[in-house]
């Protein structure tokens, strides 16, 4: 396997799944075509499940494939990656979907609760895994700030920030901030 087939992408997430204490399926975003139908997909679902419902552990290789869990009260949490995916990045994907859905649903991760709130998880999910790279794409393709903007519900002035940080620093993820570093252990 040579070099260049290991370095980090943007599509380091295959998947975000997540699942009731039945295996049941209450949120799936696939984002290649690994498992093409709904069929395929409600198999590696309940594979999944069975492996991994009944273990404390946080990583499984499953398929050929990286996956990083957890679970919370009657729910299961779960991105997958390929069997090269780093699996800190996967888990730092993980602890940032169920951090935020912490925040959102305060403190209170349950089926009943996530049920309530699904457009919360859905801008969750697409903002920690898609971020503003999509939005550079349909930039790209020609469209208007506005044209962007406008189906998602964001303001103009964000959309045009992340284009900016796109095109001076050639990406969309936040970078460090300048100034002086703090200071630690000094007294």
């Amino acid at each position: 396997m040579d070099a260049l087939s290991l370095e980090p992408t943007l599509y380091t997430v295959k998947a975000v799944l997540i699942l009731d204490n039945d295996g049941e399926r209450l949120y799936a975003k696939y984002y290649d075509e690994t498992y093409p139908t709904v069929k395929e997909q409600k198999a590696f679902e309940k594979n999944i499940f069975n492996k991994t419902h009944r273990t404390d552990s946080e990583i499984a290789l499953l398929e050929g494939l990286t996956v990083v869990y957890k679970s919370n009260i009657d729910l299961y949490f779960y991105v997958i990656g390929s069997s090269h995916e780093n699996e800190l990045m996967l888990m730092s994907v993980l602890n940032c979907l169920f951090d935020s859905l912490s925040q959102m649903l305060r403190k209170n991760v349950e089926r009943r609760a996530l049920l309530e709130n699904m457009e919360g998880l859905f801008l969750a999910v697409d903002e920690i895994v898609d971020g503003g790279d999509k939005d550079v794409e349909k930039y790209r393709s020609g469209l208007g700030y506005k044209k962007i903007s406008e189906p998602l519900n964001i303001p103009r002035s964000t959309i045009k920030s992340i284009i900016k940080q796109w095109k001076e620093y050639g990406t969309t993820t936040n970078l460090p901030r300048e100034g002086r570093p703090p200071k630690l252990g000094e007294d």
